[in-house]
């Protein structure tokens, strides 16, 4: 008699198998998803920049729209302000990448390209970002955004400027006659991975320092960038990651950041990984720091920003 078992085997081999590849190939377009074409790449200031010192690239910021396809949008977006010390702009590691991660999760991502020293000092980076929230904010039902679902992402530098937006913002003014300046500036949450938060105490982050505010700064405006020094109740929910042995920005950066916000009782969670670099932006080439965009994600929808 034929053993019918054999074929019956080997079919719920093949099946196992193919759900097996189905889900890995599922995982692996999370962890890598598909690159992403920039929409449209805007002048902050279509008129010159405030304070501009000349006519090229540099005195001119840039934010470029990155929109996830039509059937996934969820309505929120977030202004993406890639990190470089003050000294550059990071911006494929810290801006597009992390656009085509927040698209794969439905969300609308706007690449800031913002004014840096040796050049400009403060307050010309501030005004780069408080402009570009605005400008977002004012276009959000062309972009297909919740003018309350409005976030920011911010890394190393970059996640200095996105805290000082988070903790200097202005709820705008009704009776300006730019009707940029009507709008609020205020995130609705902040994302900072790896930040540079101080600027005034022993773990600030000195290259970052002097490109943003030049060699000997007025101690009254380092401190007023000092960004935990700011925290107040009205600081948008943050979520942080760092590298507890960070050999760049130090950890402390995150941890003072993170016990002013729970003083003022803003929402926040941190997560501190034990080992990591500097810069690790998405982190695919290492499995443990990757965890991160997940962790990202489920504080996102738990606050139904997902």
């Amino acid at each position: 008699m034929a053993d019918k078992t054999k074929p019956r085997t080997a079919l719920y081999k093949k099946i196992i198998f193919i759900l097996v590849a189905a889900i890995a190939t599922i995982a692996l377009g999370s962890l890598n998803p598909e690159p992403v074409q920039a929409q449209d790449t805007l002048l902050v200031w279509p008129d010159g920049a405030p304070g501009a010192k000349g006519n090229t690239k540099a005195d001119k910021p840039t934010l470029t729209v990155y929109l996830p396809p039509e059937q996934k949008a969820n309505g929120t977006g977030v202004l993406v302000v890639p990190g470089g010390g003050y000294a550059f702009v990071s911006m494929e590691h810290e801006g597009s990448k992390i656009a085509e991660w927040l698209n794969s999760q439905g969300i609308a991502a706007f690449v800031l390209d913002y004014r840096i020293g040796n050049r400009y000092h403060y307050p010309a980076p501030f005004d780069d970002a408080t402009r570009a929230m605005r400008i977002v904010r004012k276009n959000a039902q062309k972009w297909s955004v919740q003018s309350n679902r409005l976030g920011i992402i911010g890394f190393s530098a970059g996640g200095h400027l996105a805290s000082t937006i988070g903790t200097h913002w202005s709820k705008g003014d009704p009776n300006a006659t730019d009707p940029y300046k009507k709008l609020s500036s205020r995130p609705d949450f902040m994302i900072l991975a790896y930040p540079v938060i101080t600027m005034t105490e022993r773990y600030m982050h000195e290259g970052s320092r002097n490109h943003l505010l030049g060699k000997d700064p007025d101690h009254a405006l380092a401190w007023s960038l000092s960004n935990e020094t700011q925290v107040t109740p009205q600081t948008p929910p943050t979520f942080l990651a760092h590298a507890s042995n960070d050999p760049v920005v130090p950890v402390e950066n995150s941890i003072h950041f993170y016990e002013a916000l729970r003083k003022a009782g803003v929402p926040v969670e941190m997560h501190l990984y034990e080992d990591g670099p500097h810069g690790f932006g998405l982190a695919k080439d290492n499995p443990y720091l990757a965890t991160w965009t997940t962790l990202c994600e489920n504080w996102m929808r738990h606050h139904g920003w997902l």
